[in-house]
């Protein structure tokens, strides 16, 4: 059984059709890319699978179950957390009080000093401890992105949805994110599906890779697969890039 299952989903926006019949799966510890040009519907799909919208057609499922019929802010209860592309924290809050929302939104109820040890280890994790008490606003966006996926993980997700991480970081920045995906997976355990524009990035941490155009599902198969897909040469990559390395 999938741990994510998106299951032939449809989105209409004022009639136009923004997500066609996309459909993928994503298995336990999986990474999985998804990409496309601007406006091919990725974002939409994590706001699909997050309940911030509906679906007009298909299902999607967590662990067998359907998530259609659950209010957005019970989703995480399914072990799904996510990162946004527009930062969504709270700016009057310090760095350890927005990730503790995270906690608080948790799949399971933990006691607070449970909860507050549990953020003060994901923040040395990801590198904010010395910033714990500090107000997120005026922080740099590139430490507020950390700071986001510290929320989500201190919810202990099973699935983890990252909303271009990379997006304002430098090219030996996100060689070290290439490297942060990858020790996320494996030491927390989870699956990571990343909407991603960098292309050597999605290519040399993805297993599978899914390709979005005008809202439809043109390719899907391993990175070199991928790379090498005519459709998405045309649709996307250019045929510059197709000897890019990953």
């Amino acid at each position: 059984m999938a741990l994510l299952a998106v299951d032939d989903v449809s989105r209409r926006f004022g009639g136009i059709l923004a997500i066609d019949h996309v459909s993928f799966n994503v298995e336990e510890g999986q990474i999985v890319g998804l990409i496309g040009p601007n406006g091919a519907g990725k974002t939409t799909v994590f706001n699909l699978i997050t309940r911030i919208y509906r679906p007009h057609g298909g299902d999607i499922r967590a662990g067998g179950k359907s998530l259609l019929r659950m209010a957005p802010h019970a989703v995480v209860s399914r072990g799904i957390a996510r990162t946004f592309q527009n930062l969504a924290l709270f700016t009057t809050m310090s760095v350890r009080e927005n990730v503790l929302v995270g906690g608080h939104a948790g799949p399971v109820f933990a006691r607070e000093s449970v909860l507050r040890n549990r953020a003060a280890e994901v923040l040395e994790y990801v590198g904010l401890d010395e910033l714990a008490d500090r107000p997120v606003q005026g922080l740099p966006f590139t430490t507020l992105k950390r700071v986001e996926i510290a929320r989500a993980l201190v919810s202990r997700p099973k699935l983890l949805l990252l909303d271009e991480p990379a997006g304002g970081l430098h090219h030996e920045q996100v060689g070290e994110l290439s490297r942060f995906i990858r020790s996320v997976r494996d030491d927390f355990k989870l699956a990571i599906v990343l909407v991603e524009h960098h292309m050597n990035l999605v290519m040399g941490v993805s297993d599978v890779v899914h390709v979005l155009d005008f809202g439809r599902k043109i390719a899907s198969g391993t990175p070199d697969e991928v790379r090498k897909n005519p459709a998405v040469i045309e649709a996307y990559l250019g045929p510059e890039d197709v000897h890019e390395p990953a």
